[in-house]
């Protein structure tokens, strides 16, 4: 009776959302259908044209400071999870992820090249995938051998590794763990998604509750700053399971607690199974209310437990724990370099994208030539859009940095897009920086969207209602 007392008190507290929805669609922000798009990027990773990597460096010199955020993508996994939306390979694969191995190892020193310099001097890494850690320890071993050798870590923050529940248990789990821990990783997202065991079969994750509770364990044990995810609004998903997972993830003792919303369309280059899964059993999705009603939900649980929002999506107990990685790029707008199938370069004005297909990546690689195939050098416009839009998602914007990477007084530009933005409560604005109020940060994505140009809108002019915040309306600078 008391749990369901809870469940009852956290849902009716959530309910308030509903009507923040209706407002803001009335006014434009948000999609009359309620989907949305992810501001990862700007412009969004589906919207770069083809580019070369002459173009890409042409005119580029490095930093001041020759420090760089250094990604690497590892594109392999046990199986195919519904919700993913990368081009990955499926199985063992031994002999192909030394092929692979061997045409990261030659990326980075052609990479290198082109940057006219001995070793990438890390201020943070971050290793991701795919699964990466779905390597044997040999493999592994190997890989962070040629990785951290190309590396001048002496300046590094942080070195972070995306990680898979059923490759950090057992013994060979724990041998995982301590081998990169050898290397200088110290901070792991653990890809847990939930602990509803219904939940994770809808997924088709292959591991369970019990395999996932056992990674975070080993983990914490042996010193990692340990950040997990969870997906909501997935199918199967109700407000009371939910509630149920999150309860439950607050008791873990972990340092940060990341949500994700399910995403259906594809935001990259891969559409997962999961639009396939939607459109045969549309039953099962929560409704868009129920959905947002889940994040605010998560919220409260989380505040109550003394989480809070530190980097978008992100919440933690200490200001100390986030990712480095995700705020020298996002936030601070410093330059990052990338390596691997679909891996990413944001270099100061420029963002070059690597190719999704594994042939042309052995192929280009094994002519001299990086794979990179999509990008984009930003004029002054799309600079100065940049320069709002990602700071202003992930944490705020400062004005002196906007200045900074633009050469424009934000005083000067975007003004009627600000103001309207603070008519609804949904940013502030102090004489130094711009952020977002509690509203905008659960309307993040939409409130970032507002400083898209209309090329770049990710839903057509009528997908809107003609209210002030159509962010078609107002759209030069």
């Amino acid at each position: 009776m008391l749990v369901r007392n809870r469940e009852e008190s956290l849902i009716k507290k959530a309910e308030s959302r509903i009507a923040d929805l209706t407002q803001l669609q009335d006014a434009g922000l948000i999609c009359k259908h309620g989907d949305f798009f992810p501001s990862v990027h700007y412009p969004p990773i589906t919207m770069y044209s083809p580019i070369t990597d002459e173009e890409l460096f042409s005119g580029y010199t490095v930093a001041e400071d020759g420090l760089f955020d250094v990604y690497a993508h590892i594109p392999f996994c046990l199986s195919r999870c519904i919700f993913c939306h990368y081009p990955v390979q499926l199985g063992e694969k031994s002999a192909e992820k030394d092929q692979y191995l061997d045409a990261l190892e030659k990326e980075m020193d052609i990479y290198m090249d082109r940057l006219g310099i001995d070793q990438i001097k890390a201020r943070s890494v971050l290793v991701g995938g795919g699964t990466p850690t779905y390597l044997t320890l040999n493999q592994l071993n190997r890989f962070l051998d040629f990785f951290v050798q190309r590396l001048d870590l002496s300046t590094c923050q942080q070195f972070n590794y995306d990680v898979d529940p059923v490759t950090l248990i057992g013994s060979e789990g724990i041998e995982r763990l301590r081998l990169m821990k050898s290397w200088g990783v110290n901070r792991l997202t653990i890809g847990i998604q939930s602990l509803n065991e219904d939940t994770l079969k809808k997924m088709n994750r292959h591991h369970g509750v019990k395999e996932a509770l056992a990674s975070i364990e080993n983990a914490k044990e042996l010193g990692y700053q340990v950040n997990i995810e969870f997906i909501f609004g997935y199918p199967g998903q109700t407000l009371e399971n939910w509630i149920q997972v999150i309860e439950h993830a607050v008791s873990l003792g972990v340092d940060e607690i990341q949500l994700y919303r399910l995403k259906i369309e594809a935001y990259g280059d891969y559409q997962g199974p999961i639009k396939r899964v939607t459109e045969i059993r549309p039953d099962e999705l929560p409704t868009l209310e129920e959905t947002l009603m889940m994040k605010q939900v998560a919220i409260n649980i989380l505040n109550e437990h003394g989480y809070y929002e530190n980097l978008r999506r992100v919440f933690t107990k200490e200001r100390k724990h986030y990712s480095h990685y995700a705020h020298n790029q996002c936030c601070m707008l410093y330059d990052q370099v990338g390596f691997g199938l679909t891996a990413f370069s944001s270099l100061r004005d420029r963002f070059g994208l690597n190719t999704q297909d594994f042939q042309e990546y052995y192929s280009n690689i094994a002519q001299g030539k990086l794979p990179v195939n999509r990008g984009i050098i930003r004029n002054r416009e799309e600079q100065m859009r940049w320069a709002i839009i990602l700071p202003l998602k992930n944490r705020s914007v400062w004005k002196s940095q906007f200045e900074r990477v633009t050469g424009v007084s934000l005083n000067q530009v975007f003004r009627d897009k600000i103001e309207a933005l603070k008519s609804y409560g949904l940013i502030v604005e102090t004489d130094q920086e711009i952020e977002l109020t509690e509203l905008g940060k659960f309307f993040a994505d939409e409130v970032a969207q507002q400083f898209h140009h209309p090329d770049h809108i990710p839903f057509p002019r009528d997908a809107y209602a003609q209210g002030l915040l159509n962010p078609y309306a107002h759209s030069n600078p």
